[in-house]
């Protein structure tokens, strides 16, 4: 039995993989903004359950969250940072407000969570962290730029965290999930940028913006069977760092990997050629 951390826990992915932690004999400790959204999503959960309000960009008290989490279960095992929020908008298209907004939920929300949680990993000198990701977060996609600019950043602290707390004891998997069937295209997750230039209109940026309307509550991704994948891994000891979900995220990132390989080997002698002349090239 171990014990889990989820943020965003009342709905989407987050709710999903309390309910599998839970239906396994973990204790889950579930947090939200407002704590009523847990409680009502887990009516029935029992002693497991610790259902915790936090603001995931409130550090002092994500601390206090990350205290009462071990007071109740004595340790935790599985930090899950899910909470996070979407925008969509051509990047001219985005506000300063709007950029600042949904970077201090995904990346200065994550961190301050990280930050409250990894010390009690340490000290155990075991556990796992699962940071959701996203396919925007390793290919980058017209009217997703600066959603996927965060995803991005959580991609590059999770590598980097990943070489940190390893020789430590504690893991980090990274997951990328394609498009699934959760209310994240709806209002309530996804906001859209205040402004909307005409001369995107035509382009890739309103065809994104009429597909992701066309698209909510159609994804081809299962959100149970995704919470299922990854409490498998976590719980499997042998999770990798990255960990994709859904067939079109695989194409997505088998596409990308082909590209810049491609690429790569078309401009290689200009990229080599930029070293000093007393460098030896092994490649």
């Amino acid at each position: 039995m171990s014990v889990w951390f989820v943020t965003g826990a009342s709905r989407g992915f987050g709710a999903e993989i309390v309910h599998e932690a839970l239906s396994r004999g973990h204790q889950v400790v579930a947090t939200a903004r407002k704590v009523e959204s847990v409680l009502a999503a887990f009516p029935d959960a029992g002693e497991s359950l610790l259902p915790v309000s936090l603001d995931v960009t409130d550090e002092e008290q994500a601390r206090a969250v990350a205290e009462a989490a071990r007071a109740a279960f004595g340790r935790i095992d599985v930090l899950v940072n899910n909470a996070g929020r979407g925008l969509l908008g051509a990047v001219e298209e985005t506000s300063d407000a709007e950029a600042r907004a949904v970077f201090d939920t995904n990346v200065f929300g994550l961190l301050a969570v990280t930050r409250a949680v990894v010390p009690v990993l340490r000290a155990q000198g075991s556990g796992t962290i699962v940071n959701l990701s996203s396919v925007g977060g390793f290919v980058g996609s017209p009217g997703w730029g600066v959603y996927g600019a965060t995803k991005f950043a959580v991609e590059g602290l999770s590598e980097a965290l990943h070489a940190e707390l390893a020789p430590l004891g504690v893991h980090v998997t990274v997951v990328e999930p394609g498009y699934f069937r959760t209310d994240f295209l709806d209002s309530s997750s996804l906001q859209a940028t205040g402004a909307q230039i005409a001369d995107y209109a035509g382009g890739p940026v309103g065809a994104t913006r009429a597909r992701a309307a066309d698209v909510n509550h159609q994804q081809p991704g299962d959100p149970v069977k995704a919470a299922k994948a990854i409490v498998d891994v976590v719980d499997s000891g042998k999770a990798p760092l990255r960990l994709q979900l859904g067939s079109d995220c695989v194409a997505a990132v088998e596409s990308k990997l082909e590209r810049v390989r491609r690429e790569l080997d078309e401009w290689r002698s200009v990229s080599v050629a930029t070293d000093h002349d007393d460098v030896i090239r092994t490649g």
